[in-house]
């Protein structure tokens, strides 16, 4: 339920403070008086466009605010969207400078615009003067009734996605046939190349290491010989001169421990020298020119080489093109694949139609319901006989919503026979449909309900004498269970509220400002009487007034069993 709404330099409002409470609230006053700039302000904080016209002349910046009670379906996507969720109450906060950007926030903490929209959707549902303008919409109208027969059509959509995709695959690879084959044939042939080479991931560089030890393998082994020598094989040797040096400490280093250190480093270089001796000597007895070898080894590189200028790469790049290749061929197999693709398109259909068999029941079993609920509340809108029926018509071809679209028909009175509502002619009629509809849907379906908090921005246009008694008084039932707020500009319907509020401007300086104030006693008595006799309050306008107001009570809600 909307609780407060906070107003600051929005059009014509300075700033402004509404408090709210539960039942039928109406807001009234002259034509161009601000009562639509609430709506809009509110709107505002629940994700509406923002525009710097929002903002009243000479301010910086617009800001609304709307605080609202948590409905209980609207603490698990709180939770999801990362924002505090307090057990009293919400708070919905959008700024609009003069440049037209916006900021939001939901229980002070920053948020999108979408955020605030998805928000919305569990606290309010607005219904405006222009409300029969939609209804005439075949996507307006399927929503309508999936709504109230709680269906989710996402899976339908998701199918119908599914579906669309396989038959896209299917037709393409039916009209690139000849240019699917021609293509897998230059890869089966540039894959049959590479393979016979047979390239590993690693062996360009192994190869090319091997061929550079091979290549110089006199030079190594002259190279070895000439340092196994030097260290251990000639005379003297670097192993018998270290072998000397040492003798020479050993036998003086009792005299002097500052040798001690030498000592050791020298019998360390001494080891050192002997290891690489041996790693000298195993090497040479292991290593001896292989020609042989050297030229299979030139054959293979000078294969990788030829291959790579072939195909215009880098010869190390050769073994990720095989595997890029083959991939490749993978996938054009698939893509010729007619017979599979076409199974998959069947089962894609089969899988959306049992989905759209689901729907279509669904839609079946709600639609007579809420015809017959609007058919009853058009008796008590000066619709008495009149009819309503929700048509289901098949498609000649499956669409992405469904098998059948939906038509809404109305008889405007008995024995007439109901026809599209688009086709009926009085306005005033197709205002009071709309009025009958807007009050039953946001009574609450097999989708689970309507938002807690409904406005009716002038909805009741087009009525007036009895109907609009009807209205009223079908609004303060609704108020019952549900908070209602109305602007309206007819006396009989705001006679009806169980709160009231006028929005009246008056020139402030040199600027025009709105401000909005409850009446109530003579104050209402006042206000009802003007807006049926105008600004001259005859003494016969405000008796009218205060038998309006009396009357105005319903009785006690009948108690269910």
């Amino acid at each position: 339920m909307l609780r407060r709404l906070i107003l600051k330099d929005v059009v014509i409002v300075s700033q402004l403070e509404i408090d709210l409470d539960a039942g039928f609230t109406v807001l009234t006053g002259e034509t161009g008086a601000g009562k639509s700039i609430l709506i809009d302000a509110l709107q505002l904080a629940l994700g509406n466009r923002a525009e710097a016209a929002l903002v009243r002349e000479g301010a910086t910046r617009a800001e609304v605010s709307a605080e609202f009670d948590v409905p209980a379906s609207l603490h698990p996507w709180l939770d999801a969207a990362g924002f505090a969720a307090p057990d009293s109450s919400l708070l919905l906060r959008r700024t609009v400078d003069a440049q037209g950007k916006s900021r939001a926030w939901i229980n002070g903490s920053p948020a999108t615009v979408a955020q605030l929209r998805e928000a919305a959707d569990h606290l309010v549902d607005i219904h405006g003067q222009h409300a029969w303008q939609g209804l005439t919409r075949p996507t307006t109208v399927r929503a309508l009734l999936d709504t109230q027969a709680g269906i989710d059509t996402t899976p339908l959509a998701q199918r119908w996605g599914a579906w669309r995709d396989r038959l896209a695959a299917l037709a393409d690879a039916r009209g690139r046939r000849d240019t699917l084959e021609r293509e897998r044939e230059r890869l089966a042939w540039q894959i049959g190349e590479l393979d016979t080479l047979a390239p590993a991931a690693d062996e360009w560089v192994e190869l090319n290491g091997e061929q550079q030890r091979l290549a110089h393998g006199q030079a190594l082994l002259d190279g070895a010989r000439t340092a196994l020598d030097a260290l251990a094989e000639a005379e003297p040797g670097a192993d018998t001169l270290l072998g000397r040096a040492i003798d020479a400490l050993e036998d003086v280093t009792r005299f002097d421990a500052e040798l001690a250190s030498v000592l050791e480093v020298l019998r360390a270089a001494q080891a050192q020298t002997q290891d690489a001796a041996h790693t000298l000597h195993a090497y040479l007895g292991r290593r001896e020119p292989n020609p042989e070898r050297l030229a299979e080894i030139d054959n293979r590189l000078g294969a990788w080489i030829s291959l790579a200028r072939r195909y215009r790469r880098a010869p190390e790049d050769l073994p990720a093109a095989l595997l890029g290749w083959k991939q490749e061929l993978k996938a054009l197999d698939a893509a010729a694949d007619l017979d599979t693709l076409e199974s998959a398109a069947a089962e894609a259909e089969r899988a959306w139609r049992q989905e759209a068999r689901k729907v279509s029941a669904a839609r079946s079993r709600a639609a007579p319901k809420l015809a017959a609920a609007v058919t009853q509340a058009m008796q008590q809108l000066g619709m008495a006989g009149g009819r309503f029926e929700v048509a289901l018509l098949a498609q000649d071809e499956p669409q992405a919503f469904g098998l059948e679209s939906v038509e809404l028909r109305v008889a405007g009175h008995a024995g007439s026979t109901p026809r599209a509502l688009a086709k009926v002619a009085s306005g005033g009629e197709l205002s009071r449909l709309a009025l009958a509809i807007a009050v039953t849907t946001s009574r609450g379906g097999e989708g689970g309900g309507s938002a807690p908090t409904l406005i009716f921005d002038e909805i009741d246009a087009g009525v007036g004498g009895t109907v609009a008694d009807s209205v009223g008084r079908l609004m303060k039932e609704l108020g019952r269970t549900t908070q209602v707020m109305a602007v309206t500009h007819l006396a009989q319907v705001a006679a009806c509220a169980d709160q009231h509020f006028v929005v009246s401007k008056a020139l402030q300086g040199k600027s025009t400002l709105s401000d909005v104030q409850p009446v109530a006693g003579e104050a209402r008595v006042s206000e009802i009487a003007r807006m049926l006799g105008g600004e001259r309050l005859a003494g016969t306008s405000r008796a009218h007034a205060q038998a309006m107001l009396g009357g105005a009570v319903l009785p006690p809600k009948e108690p269910t069993s």
